[in-house]
């Protein structure tokens, strides 16, 4: 059988053994398996448990010795997966034009080994030196026993992921100089949230700015999941300069507000433009979260659906909406927060200041609430869910599908089948407060001329009362805490998420006088106790 064909055969087998389960959590077991270096038979004394100190040291030092010598085949012998660390590695000199390789180990913890690489990549007449760290681990392998390298493609550079290579080349798109609205060049060293959306607007406009390309050295993703990384710049092209819509203040303060609670996002617009102000995310993945994420935005949802009891005249911000303890829905029972007291004679302000849960469930069944009414609210008044969004980068845009049952009361109060990110609720609130729905954009249409979505935007006096509800919200309501302090006009809202049962996300949506802002934490608990902060700190700014 044929190179090829082995690989594609192993490497078949390793995507179905694994599938999302990472790389190195499974031997494949076989005459030609990377457990036995591609070689069949089984070691003379199969050893078990933790490699120890004396395998760590004369494996690393194996496979860093074929490595430095481009020896792919060689250095992947001494991995539990032979066949993937062979093809990135065959890749590392044949199509990233790596060479001079040396490489320095650190001390050892444990099985863990610290290690820097210091390189040369030549290319198109031009060569520059690439120096960077790493790390790896060393396994017991499944079927011989043997001391091998635990493959990860980061191995061979932090950067890389399962199935991204690296290649250097003349780049697809020219670089761009990205300015913030003032003026100021925005770096992802200043800036790193930015960081993947200036690679996805230099992907998207590097053409359109007007630069000419250079000679990279790049991380290439797999499938083209995402644009290309830029690791080293071995010729510079001319940057195109691409202005953005970012406030260097806003987004400065953005950068150190998530960076206080993991897995946290947040965005903040001008409502009267639909401007991006600022996007940040202190995430583990790298995703941008910020724009692109899925999730329940619990009682933040709460404005759209006070809208849509206004807009069909089931009650006002001074009518009536009670707060009872509980609330059954179609055999469903639904609770409020604990601790908060039932209130029978109160207004829909009162329910939403406090967040009552219980008022909003019992009012969607009145006449002529139907299943699709928060549906028809969302898409046709807060311009959500027609996947129409053009915002410059990607980006979701919400999801408000129309469903019976328990479902569409758990819509109602941001559970159940209800997505957002926190672009969507932060543009949620720009509506609210204007009255107008302005798509929020990160690079004017008018570089590309693509066009914007659009909706109705809310009647004048549903608004107004929407605005007033969340002034009240922060200033005697469930948002009082986060958005103390906070001058000039002010509003908010606070929202919790359950996550499969035992987790709770912390959401939160806010503005003050022209900027409306969103976060969303994972596993962060009330509203106003990681996403509340992290939306002060930029509203504090002013935009």
């Amino acid at each position: 059988m044929g190179k090829g064909v082995k690989a594609a055969v192993i490497g078949s087998v390793f995507a179905v053994m694994v599938g999302g389960a990472g790389y190195g959590a499974y031997n494949i077991v076989s005459a030609l398996d990377g457990d036995g270096g591609g070689t069949s038979g089984v070691a003379a004394e199969k050893k078990s448990g933790p490699p120890d100190q004396d395998e760590v040291k004369e494996t690393t030092a194996a496979f860093f010795a074929a490595w430095e010598k481009g020896q792919a085949a060689q250095a992947a012998s001494y991995t539990n997966n032979d066949a993937a660390a062979e093809q990135l590695l065959t890749a590392f000199g044949d199509d990233a034009h790596i060479t001079d390789v040396r490489i320095t180990p650190g001390a050892a913890k444990g099985t863990t080994v610290p290690y820097t690489v210091k390189a040369k990549v030549s290319y198109g007449g031009k060569s520059k030196p690439l120096s960077y760290g790493s790390e790896l681990k060393v396994v017991r392998g499944l079927t011989t026993g043997r001391a091998l390298v635990d493959w990860q493609p980061s191995v061979v550079h932090p950067e890389l992921r399962r199935d991204d290579t690296l290649v250097t080349e003349t780049s697809s798109t020219p670089p761009i100089e990205a300015v913030g609205r003032d003026g100021s060049e925005l770096t992802k060293e200043k800036y790193p949230s930015l960081g993947p959306i200036l690679d996805a607007l230099r992907d998207k406009y590097g053409k359109e700015a007007g630069g000419t390309p250079g000679i990279e050295l790049v991380v290439r993703h797999a499938g083209g999941s995402a644009p290309d990384t830029p690791l080293l710049t071995l010729a510079k092209g001319k940057p195109g300069k691409l202005t953005t819509t970012i406030s260097p203040s806003a987004q400065a303060a953005a950068e150190q507000a998530v960076k206080r609670f993991a897995q946290s996002s947040v965005v903040a617009v001008k409502p009267s433009t639909g401007e991006v102000l600022a996007v940040a995310n202190h995430r583990t993945d790298g995703f941008n979260a910020a724009f692109q994420g899925e999730a329940a935005p619990g009682s933040t949802m709460k404005i759209i659906t006070a809208a849509m009891l206004i807009d069909n005249g089931v009650t006002s911000m001074n009518g009536p909406a009670p707060c009872p303890d509980t609330a059954v829905w179609q055999g469903q029972t639904f609770k409020n927060l604990t601790g908060m007291e039932p209130n029978e004679n109160a207004t829909l302000a009162n329910s939403f200041m406090r967040s009552c849960n219980t008022a909003f469930i019992k009012l969607i069944d009145e006449k002529p609430l139907t299943d699709a009414s928060l549906t028809q609210e969302a898409e046709q008044h807060f311009g959500l869910g027609q996947d129409n969004w053009k915002t410059g980068i990607g980006s979701f845009d919400g999801s408000v599908p129309a469903v019976s049952g328990p479902d569409r009361a758990a819509g109602a109060i941001g559970q159940g089948q209800v997505q957002m990110s926190p672009l969507n609720m932060a543009s949620v609130t720009a509506t609210a407060i204007t009255g107008a729905f302005r798509q929020p954009y990160l690079v004017s249409p008018e570089l590309d001329g693509r066009p914007l979505a659009r909706a109705e935007g809310l009647k004048a006096s549903t608004a107004a009362q929407l605005k007033q509800m969340m002034r009240l919200t922060a200033t005697q309501g469930t948002a009082q805490q986060a958005m103390a302090g906070l001058g000039g006009d002010i509003g908010a809202k606070t929202g919790s998420a359950e996550v499969d049962g035992n987790a709770t996300n912390s959401w939160f949506t806010g503005f003050r006088n022209d900027v409306a802002a969103a976060a969303m934490t994972e596993q962060g608990g009330h509203g106003g106790d990681a996403a509340g902060p992290i939306v002060a700190a930029v509203l504090r700014t002013g935009g």
